[in-house]
């Protein structure tokens, strides 16, 4: 069992490197890789190191849903992190990189909930998820990784927020009466060349699947998700790699295209 002064270490070392933009060393020495708890122990850590700065949490995103990400983070299963106020960079126009240290970007299906997700993990099926979702809307997310090289393992990325920077949202959204998630197609070109394409079956199957998985994941520890939140559901092709000057835009099947350009 991983000690409280491990997980504290843990939790400085991933906060130094968020604060000082330096990739810092893994932190399974510290908190090993088969313990998901203590992963999340840091997570939350971090968290609230976070919110006592004046950050809001304003919903979930879920990690490592497709196998392309899997394969790229070399890890076999979803994980999920906190989405804050800060990170939502959607206005921003260009998007700055001031904050980021070794940055990706996938596009995926974000869902803004209408209602609470608090029931008894064998009651949170795909049907009762569907129907808490108000709007599903197409997003990029910026994901980042505070340890150096991206050479994580899968307690490594729990522990970093689930390897989240920013994100940028749609402005218009769709009901779930307009749009099957499981059939979007998705084309993320950087500079006008495609760099990345999926499918919305490429998430856990089906993005709402993943939006149960997580729900599942929230009740078992003690946070479900409430409404209002905005869910990021989980790429829908690999990530990719950008620069300064970069403009990325997802094109999602039944959305307007999302375009964003950055600046250092």
């Amino acid at each position: 069992m991983t000690s409280p002064d491990a997980i504290q270490a843990a939790v400085d070392r991933l906060a130094d490197a968020l604060a000082t933009r330096v990739p810092c060393a893994p932190v399974r020495d510290l908190i090993g890789t088969d313990d998901l708890d203590a992963a999340y122990a840091v997570q939350q850590g971090l968290v609230r190191r976070r919110l006592a700065l004046g950050a809001r949490v304003v919903g979930r995103k879920i990690g490592a849903t497709s196998k392309a990400v899997q394969d790229q983070l070399g890890v076999d299963q979803p994980d999920f992190g906190y989405l804050l106020d800060e990170m939502d960079v959607s206005a921003q126009h260009p998007v700055s990189m001031r904050r980021l240290v070794q940055p990706r970007v996938e596009a995926e299906v974000a869902f803004r909930l209408a209602r609470d997700i608090d029931a008894p993990e064998d009651e949170i099926t795909v049907a009762l998820v569907r129907d808490a979702v108000d709007v599903a809307l197409p997003a990029l997310e910026i994901v980042d990784s505070r340890i150096a090289d991206w050479a994580i393992t899968f307690s490594d990325t729990v522990a970093d927020n689930a390897s989240s920077g920013l994100y940028v949202v749609g402005s218009s959204g769709l009901p779930l009466s307009e749009v099957e998630p499981r059939d979007v197609e998705m084309s993320l070109s950087v500079n006008d060349e495609v760099r990345s394409s999926g499918t919305g079956a490429a998430c856990l199957g089906d993005p709402l699947e993943a939006l149960r998985w997580l729900a599942v994941q929230a009740a078992r520890y003690g946070d479900p998700l409430r409404a209002g939140h905005l869910v990021l559901s989980g790429a829908l092709g690999p990530f990719v790699p950008f620069a300064p000057g970069d403009r990325v835009v997802a094109t999602i099947s039944g959305f307007a295209p999302l375009a964003v350009e950055f600046e250092e």
